[in-house]
């Protein structure tokens, strides 16, 4: 009986959660629907073909945000809180023959295996990459795959958030690393293809969405609150500007390792 109880207080929990998320989404969403359906019929003047598609495909992405929202809430922000301090608590770290003061940024070595892990997993996840991979190689031809952009980007992003964990760690400031990294960027916008370079960073962009933010923000304040001498606020944030820059830098990387490639292959057909 108890056990009933408690499972219709989680059902009507969960129903209540769900109708406040989506009376937020309505809220959000509805200044976009209502600016898109005025400048179709009183700028454009166009008449709206197939309303009933249309407002059922307007009913569809509120009810679909509403429950990912619902979802990221519920299961993917605690969880990953949950991991990251798991991860990051020293005593799990040091073990039992170990003392804590004594620990050093190498003995953090899963930390650094969890952020790649995590990073490169949620990437391949993000529904806005996706997106992005499939218009770019509509555009291109089939010249960008789908699958060549999202792991480019998803290495991209494990490295960054990994070099941001060790980051954290170590206590190097932010800024040597993010000024280190767009200085490469800079360089490399010279020298990689033009095709490539506006996608690469768009794709920088895309990788800080829904499905990554909640477990590198986790990540990164679970970090500086079980390190000694960080600050959550400091040390905690900036994991985010890692999984934003190194994106750029790996699908620049991945379109010159492409291109030369292309180039020694055209050269050898030619002398032979």
């Amino acid at each position: 009986m108890d056990q009933a109880i408690q499972q219709s207080d989680v059902a009507s929990g969960i129903l209540k959660e769900f109708v406040i998320t989506f009376g937020q989404t309505i809220r959000d969403v509805l200044p976009i629907i209502v600016l898109i359906i005025f400048f179709q019929v009183f700028v454009i003047r166009e008449k709206v073909k197939h309303p009933e598609r249309l407002f059922a495909g307007f009913g569809f992405v509120l009810l679909g945000l509403a429950l990912f929202l619902l979802g990221l809430e519920m299961a993917l922000f605690p969880i990953g809180k949950m991991m990251a301090g798991q991860l990051t608590d020293p005593e799990f770290i040091a073990g039992s023959s170990r003392q804590i003061a004594a620990l050093t940024w190498e003995d953090y070595y899963w930390v650094y295996l969890f952020a790649f892990m995590i990073g490169f997993s949620t990437t391949i996840a993000e529904p806005s990459l996706l997106a992005v991979a499939i218009k770019a190689e509509e555009i291109s031809g089939g010249t960008i795959s789908i699958w060549g952009l999202r792991i480019a980007v998803a290495i991209g992003v494990a490295v960054g958030i990994s070099l941001g964990a060790y980051r954290i760690v170590t206590g190097i400031p932010l800024e040597y690393f993010i000024i280190s990294g767009y200085i490469v960027v800079v360089i490399q916008t010279w020298f990689a293809p033009r095709l490539i370079v506006p996608l690469a960073y768009d794709s920088g962009g895309v990788t800080t969405s829904t499905v990554t933010v909640p477990l590198v923000a986790a990540l990164g304040l679970g970090l500086a609150e079980t390190i000694p001498g960080r600050s959550p606020i400091l040390d905690g944030f900036g994991l985010i500007a890692f999984a934003s820059l190194f994106p750029i830098m790996a699908v620049m990387a991945y379109a010159q390792l492409v291109e030369w490639r292309a180039q020694r292959v055209a050269k050898h057909e030619k002398q032979g």
